[in-house]
C-alpha cells in the first residue's frame, strides 16, 4: 500500500496519464465516445427531478401559497410605513446613524448617497427596493443564528449544514427561482425568498465561526461562576461572539442588496430592481447605470454602517462617546419626528419638485454612441485578435482554429510536428530547472491549446484532476473530486461544464494577472490604492447587470463581451487580497531585507510576494467564486455553457433542466473552492 502511495505521489502516475491522453487522442476517430460522452450513458434526472417537484407542489403547494400570503402582508405594512417618512427624515436619519458609528467622514458620504436618489428622481423606487432588504435581512439574521449555533453545538448537524450551505452560496440563484415560483407564486414574496436564501448562509457561516472562536478561558470563567447552559450560551459565548456575528449581519446585508435585480425578475414591483430591467431591456447604458448606482449607494452605506457597528466598541459608540444606544434611539426619534413636522410646512421637504430634479442619461448614452461610432475599426480589432488568438485556441484547439481565414494560413503538419517539438523541448527544459511537475503542466497544456478544452478526452481530464487533487488535498478531495465531474458526466452536462470553465479559466487568468499587478501597485504605492478603492467599491456592489450593458453596447453580442463582463466583476478580489497580503508582511521581516542589501525589487520578488503567497491565494479562490457567479448573467449575451442551460430552464418551466445545470456549477465552485484552499493550505 505504501509503494502504490508514493507511485500516485510521484511523477510517474503523470507520466502514465500523459501518455493515455495521448493515446486516446491519435485513437479519438477510432474511439468517439472517448471525447463526447454518449447521451445514451446519461443518466435521466431531468425527468425524475421534474415528477419530484410536481409531487411537492400537489402536496404542499396550499401551504406554501398561505404563507406567501401573509409575508406579502408584511412586506406592504414595511413598504408603506417607509414611503410615509418624508426624504429628509430618512437621509437625516442615516446620516446621523453614520456619525453616530464612525463620525463626519461616513456622515458627509451616507448623506451625499441618499440624497443622490432623491436628485435623480427615484426616491419611491429605491425605498421599495429597501423595504425589501428591510424585511429580508432580519429574517436571514435570526435564521442564519440559530442554524450556525446548532452547527456549533452538533459535528453530525455541522456536517449537512456547511455542504448545504455551499450548495445555497455557489448554485446560482436563477436556478431555484423556477422552484420559489412554482411554490409561492409569482410576486413580491418570490423575491423576497429567493433573496432570503442567498442572504442566510453568511450568517450561518459567521456565527459558528465566531461562536467556536470564542476563549476557552472565557468559557471555564464562566462555568466556575455556576452560569448554566444556557447562562453560558447567552451571557458568555454570545457576547464574546459579537464581533463576528455582526460581521455576519453585514455580509449579510451586501448579500440581500446583490440580489435585488434578481428579486424583481420574479417580483415584479415598482423597485429599482425593476427599473434598471426595463433599462437594461432597451439596452439603455445611461439609464441602466444610474439606476444601478441607487443600488450600489445603498450597499455601500449599508455595508459602511454595519462594518463600523461590527468593529466598534461594544460599550458605546466610537464618534459619540456620551451617548448610549438607548439614547441614540431616542435622538434618532426626535429627529424624525422634527423633521416630518418641518415638511408639512416646507413640501419639498417631502416631495422633491421634479423640476430639481438631474437625470443625465441621456449623456451618458451619447458617450457610449460616439465612442461605438468613433472608435469601431479599433474595437472590431481588439475583439477579432483575442477571439481568435486567445479564446478559440482554449476553446477548440489550434488545429481548427488556425486557418488561412483567421490566421492568415494553414496549419500544416510541419507547423504541427514543429509544435510538438517546441512542446517537448520546453517540457525537457522544465523538468531540468524545475521539476517533473512543471514539464507535467507544460505537455498537458501543449495538448490542451492543439486539441482545445472540448477536444480533450474525458476519462483523460476526470483521471488527471483526481490525481492533483489527491496530491494536494488528499485522499478525501480525490474522491470528492471523482463524485463531482462524475455528476457532470453522468447527468449529460460535461460539454457545458467544460465551455465554464474554459470562460471562467480565461477571466480567472486575466484577472489573476491584471488584479495581481494592480493589487501590487496599490501596496507599494497610497495614491494608487486610494484611487482604486472606490473603483473597487462599485464594481462590487453594482448590480451584475448593469455591468454587462457596457461591454454590450461596444462590443455586441458573444463571448468576448462575455469574457469582458467576467473579468470586470471579479477582478476585485485579486486586487484587494494583493494588496491586503503584501501590506500584511512583517515590519520587522522587511527591515531585515533592506539590511542585509535588497533593492526595492528583490524586496517585492524575494520577500513580500512570497510570504504574501497564502494570502494572494485566498484571492485567486474569491475571484474564481466571482467569475462563476457571473457566469450566469454573461449567458445572456450569447454563451452556451451551463449558465445558458439555467436560463433555458427558468425560459421553459423546465425545473429539472435548471437544477442539474445549477447543481452543475455549484460543483465546479466548490471543487475550485477546495483545492484552491489545499494549496494554500488555509490560509488566513
Amino acid at each position: 500500500m505504501t509503494e502504490i502511495r508514493r507511485w500516485v505521489s510521484g511523477g510517474s502516475a503523470w507520466a502514465v496519464l500523459i501518455a493515455l491522453t495521448l493515446v486516446l487522442l491519435l485513437q479519438r476517430d477510432a474511439l468517439p465516445w472517448a471525447i463526447r460522452f454518449p447521451d445514451g450513458w446519461a443518466v435521466p434526472l431531468t425527468p425524475w427531478l421534474n415528477a419530484g417537484m410536481n409531487w411537492v407542489i400537489d402536496s404542499f403547494g396550499i401551504y406554501f401559497r398561505a404563507f406567501s400570503d401573509q409575508l406579502s402582508v408584511l412586506m406592504r405594512w414595511i413598504r408603506d410605513g417607509i414611503n410615509s417618512l418624508p426624504w429628509a427624515a430618512i437621509v437625516a436619519l442615516v446620516a446621523f446613524m453614520a456619525y453616530a458609528v464612525s463620525g463626519w467622514k461616513l456622515a458627509v458620504f451616507s448623506f451625499a448617497a441618499m440624497f443622490y436618489m432623491v436628485l435623480i428622481g427615484f426616491w419611491t423606487e429605491a425605498m421599495n427596493s429597501l423595504a425589501l432588504v428591510a424585511l429580508s435581512v432580519p429574517m436571514a439574521v435570526i435564521i442564519g443564528f440559530f442554524t450556525g449555533a446548532l452547527g456549533f453545538a452538533s459535528d453530525r448537524a455541522d456536517r449537512i449544514i456547511r455542504p448545504t450551505m455551499d450548495m445555497m452560496q455557489t448554485i446560482p440563484a436563477f436556478a431555484y427561482l423556477l422552484p420559489i415560483l412554482l411554490l409561492f407564486g409569482f410576486g413580491p414574496v418570490v423575491g423576497l425568498i429567493a433573496s432570503l436564501l442567498y442572504a442566510v448562509p453568511p450568517m450561518v457561516r459567521n456565527t459558528t465561526m465566531g461562536l467556536g472562536a470564542v476563549n476557552s478561558e472565557v468559557i471555564e470563567a464562566g462555568s466556575m461562576s455556576g452560569a448554566t447552559r444556557r447562562q453560558l450560551f447567552w451571557r458568555v459565548r454570545v457576547p464574546s461572539a459579537m464581533r463576528q456575528i455582526l460581521l455576519g449581519v453585514n455580509q449579510t446585508t451586501m448579500a440581500a442588496f446583490s440580489m435585488v435585480i434578481i428579486a424583481s425578475i420574479i417580483g415584479g414591483t415598482a423597485d429599482i430592481g425593476w427599473e434598471v430591467l426595463k433599462s437594461i431591456r432597451r439596452a439603455e447604458f445611461g439609464e441602466s447605470l444610474l439606476l444601478g448606482l441607487v443600488i450600489a449607494f445603498m450597499a455601500m452605506v449599508m455595508d459602511r454602517l454595519t462594518a463600523q457597528i461590527a468593529r466598534r466598541d461594544t460599550s458605546g459608540p466610537e464618534a459619540l462617546e456620551w451617548a448610549r444606544p438607548r439614547v441614540l434611539w431616542l435622538s434618532a426619534l426626535v429627529l424624525a419626528i422634527a423633521i416630518t413636522a418641518l415638511a408639512q410646512v416646507l413640501p419639498f421637504l417631502k416631495t422633491y419638485p421634479a423640476a430639481w430634479e438631474f437625470y443625465p442619461a441621456g449623456r451618458l448614452n451619447s458617450a457610449v454612441q460616439y465612442i461605438v461610432t468613433e472608435f469601431t475599426v479599433t474595437i472590431n480589432y481588439i475583439k477579432q485578435v483575442a477571439f481568435f488568438f486567445v479564446m478559440l485556441p482554449v476553446k477548440m484547439g489550434l488545429e481548427k482554429t488556425i486557418t488561412p481565414f483567421s490566421w492568415g494560413f494553414a496549419f500544416t503538419d510541419t507547423l504541427k510536428i514543429g509544435y510538438a517539438v517546441a512542446v517537448l523541448a520546453l517540457a525537457a527544459l522544465s523538468w531540468q530547472r524545475r521539476s517533473w511537475r512543471a514539464a507535467a503542466l507544460v505537455i498537458f497544456f501543449g495538448m490542451l491549446l492543439f486539441v482545445g478544452i472540448t477536444g480533450m478526452p474525458w476519462p483523460a481530464l476526470i483521471a488527471m484532476a483526481t490525481l492533483l487533487a489527491y496530491q494536494t488535498g488528499g485522499r478525501r478531495l480525490a474522491l470528492g473530486m471523482l463524485a463531482g465531474l462524475g455528476f457532470l458526466l453522468l447527468a449529460g452536462v460535461w460539454e457545458e461544464a467544460m465551455l465554464s470553465i474554459y470562460l471562467c479559466g480565461l477571466a480567472v487568468l486575466f484577472c489573476f494577472l491584471i488584479g495581481g499587478a494592480l493589487g501590487v501597485l496599490a501596496a507599494e504605492f497610497d495614491s494608487v490604492s486610494a484611487a482604486l478603492r472606490p473603483f473597487n467599491d462599485t464594481l462590487q456592489t453594482m448590480p451584475l447587470f448593469v455591468i454587462l450593458i457596457p461591454f454590450v453596447m461596444i462590443f455586441k453580442i458573444g463571448e468576448f463581451t462575455a469574457l469582458l463582463a467576467i473579468i470586470a466583476y471579479a477582478i476585485v478580489p485579486s486586487i484587494r487580497y494583493t494588496e491586503h497580503g503584501i501590506r500584511s508582511v512583517s515590519k520587522e521581516v522587511i527591515e531585515a531585507a533592506t539590511a542585509s542589501g535588497c533593492t526595492p525589487l528583490q524586496l517585492l520578488w524575494r520577500v513580500k510576494l512570497p510570504l504574501a503567497a497564502p494570502v494572494i491565494l485566498l484571492g485567486l479562490n474569491q475571484t474564481i467564486m466571482y467569475a462563476i457567479a457571473m457566469l450566469v448573467i454573461a449567458a445572456l449575451v450569447g454563451t452556451s455553457d451551463l449558465g445558458q442551460l439555467v436560463y433555458i430552464g427558468l425560459g421553459d418551466g423546465d425545473f429539472g433542466v435548471g437544477i442539474v445545470a445549477g447543481v452543475g456549477m455549484a460543483i465546479i465552485a466548490m471543487l475550485a473552492d477546495r483545492m484552491t484552499q489545499a494549496m494554500g493550505g488555509r490560509p488566513k
